[in-house]
């Protein structure tokens, strides 16, 4: 039988100790690729062959918050971050199962402003339906790690302050409000990333946020990640491991 998924604990992360940025693999759908273009979407029969060449490789997913508290303690090694993003319904169909299956635990960032509703910041594509409350709730419950991806999946780099705020700080209100637990992480939308956006996650108290590529930014606030897809190979997932061990330099707080 695979190990549960740890449940996410409630207190703010210790800080890191310095060491190798980590890993952490983005992801988003868990269904039916067959239209597909913005490559966003892998089948669970994929996202299975890709969680098992990691533990062939005697690593483990689990959640960004797990795998950056197990670094402050030095016990990191073996361990990289899986995140879905957007909260599409068919994480608690699709990839809840495999995660389990393989022992895995992950961090799934919502919209709490799009509660029930859809991928309508996507113009091309099929509409994909986004948790509602109950859903993330059952998500938590399941010990899944939940961030916030913003209130309604903006660009935070190109908005006002009023809206900034929201997304970032309300969204975070929200919830708490909905899961009864603060929420340590946050996903900037598009991947997109500037120092305003970054200063306004701290603010809001996030302990840490994912980004894709933040370059000079990246930091506890601003955590690259490796996109996964459904091409994703075993072959090409060596290659962005390698070439992330490669590129990722030490930095202060990570």
């Amino acid at each position: 039988m695979a190990a549960p998924v740890e449940p996410v604990g409630t207190g703010r992360l210790p800080a890191p100790r310095p060491g190798p940025v980590p890993w952490v693999a983005m992801y988003h759908s868990v269904g039916d690729c067959s239209d597909d273009p913005y490559r966003i979407t892998v089948t669970p029969e994929r996202l299975g062959r890709q969680l098992a060449w990691l533990r062939r490789r005697g690593l483990r997913g689990v959640s960004v918050a797990e795998l950056l508290a197990a670094r402050a303690r030095g016990e990191g090694r073996g361990l990289v971050g899986l995140t879905f993003d957007d909260g599409y319904t068919d994480f608690l169909t699709g990839a809840l199962p495999v995660l389990r299956r393989f022992g895995c635990g992950a961090t799934l960032f919502v919209l709490p402003g799009r509660l029930g509703g859809d991928n309508a910041w996507d113009p091309l594509g099929p509409r994909k339906p986004l948790l509602t409350a109950e859903g993330i709730r059952r998500a938590a419950a399941e010990g899944v790690e939940i961030g916030s991806h913003g209130l309604t999946h903006v660009d935070l780099t190109r908005a006002d302050d009023a809206t900034l705020t929201a997304e970032v700080a309300e969204s975070r209100a929200r919830l708490a409000e909905l899961t009864g637990v603060p929420a340590d992480g946050f996903c900037y939308p598009y991947g997109t990333v500037d120092a305003r956006a970054v200063e306004a996650v701290r603010k809001a108290g996030y302990g840490y946020a994912c980004a894709i590529d933040p370059g000079p930014l990246t930091g506890p606030h601003a955590l690259p990640r490796a996109h996964v897809g459904q091409n994703d190979t075993a072959w090409r997932l060596h290659l962005k491991l390698r070439l992330h061990r490669l590129r990722r330099r030490p930095v202060e707080g990570v």
